[in-house]
């Protein structure tokens, strides 16, 4: 079965790293082609010899007037029996501004002029192109593995898109609370298992760590709690349009109880929605940290 895919969306969104995992899962991938050039490069696709089963088609406003002729061309892949999709890549306006000023770069509509009103002109030429969207992925708060992972899902998996990504991170209290996370929850109140011997040097990863945690009847209880409040949430998130849910689950060193009990929501999670990904953010920090000290 043919997949027949336009990635489009804003500049600073993120297509660039799509094309690179698009290729890596088997997709013949064309850069800023111009909509006009749609029907006869379709027609090059399905001869013979030269058939390919996967296409995408990265398109964008570095095309200028052409890109208004997106939808005329792909009106015109009817005649050729192809159905296509389109993936939208999002993210937030200072999150944008933020990437072209870390790059150094300026925005295509602005290249004199300030870079949000170039986000302004974009976002409003590609409304339409937005409406019409399959998948929408907002990237703002998405790091590369985080969107390798998404694509993974969609195109691999074929999982259903639901259109709400959810993370679960966990994190140590004495880090910061991760700037990103819609919800946070306190897991200090479990019996700490850096404090036994045989432990300590281990991680909630470690079925031994694991099984400490969650002997206590709170902690089973508290994991339930969680996932009923979650069960009531993440239906009523979508139905309001969210496109990202990151949860944090935090401890004194995000090493033991904050990774148990991420890991047990995660698999939970995983088995109920489309697209969950699972973080540890500071589960390595207390082992780098000695060993600096050690120099």
């Amino acid at each position: 079965m043919q997949q027949f895919l336009i990635i489009t969306g804003m500049s600073g969104a993120g297509k660039t790293l799509c094309v690179k995992y698009f290729e890596d899962i088997g997709f013949f991938c064309v850069d800023n082609l111009p909509p006009s050039l749609i029907p006869k490069f379709a027609e090059i696709c399905l001869q013979g010899q030269n058939k390919m089963e996967k296409i995408a088609l990265i398109m964008d406003i570095r095309g200028g007037s052409m890109f208004l002729e997106l939808f005329p061309a792909l009106e015109s892949l009817a005649a050729y029996g192809i159905s296509y999709k389109i993936l939208f890549l999002e993210a937030q306006d200072n999150v944008l501004v933020q990437r072209f000023k870390e790059t150094r770069r300026m925005h295509p509509l602005s290249p004199e002029g300030r870079i949000s009103d170039g986000i302004i002109a974009e976002r409003k030429i590609l409304q339409p192109v937005k409406e019409k969207a399959s998948f929408i992925i907002d990237t703002s708060s998405l790091n590369p593995r985080q969107l390798k992972q998404e694509i993974h899902n969609l195109f691999v998996e074929g999982k259903p898109y639901s259109g709400l990504i959810i993370s679960v991170t966990s994190f140590g209290f004495k880090y910061g609370v991760p700037i990103d996370c819609d919800l946070v929850f306190d897991v200090r109140f479990i019996p700490n298992p850096f404090y036994i011997e045989d432990l300590k040097p281990l991680t909630g990863n470690d079925s031994e760590v694991d099984d400490y945690v969650m002997s206590f009847h709170e902690s089973r209880l508290f994991l339930a709690k969680i996932v009923d409040m979650l069960d009531f949430l993440i239906p009523n998130y979508i139905k309001e349009g969210k496109n990202q849910l990151v949860i944090g689950i935090g401890c004194t060193g995000g090493k033991h109880r904050s990774v148990t009990i991420a890991n047990r929501l995660y698999n939970t999670l995983k088995t109920k929605n489309s697209t969950v990904i699972l973080e540890h953010r500071d589960i390595d920090k207390d082992s780098r940290r000695m060993k600096n000290e050690a120099f």
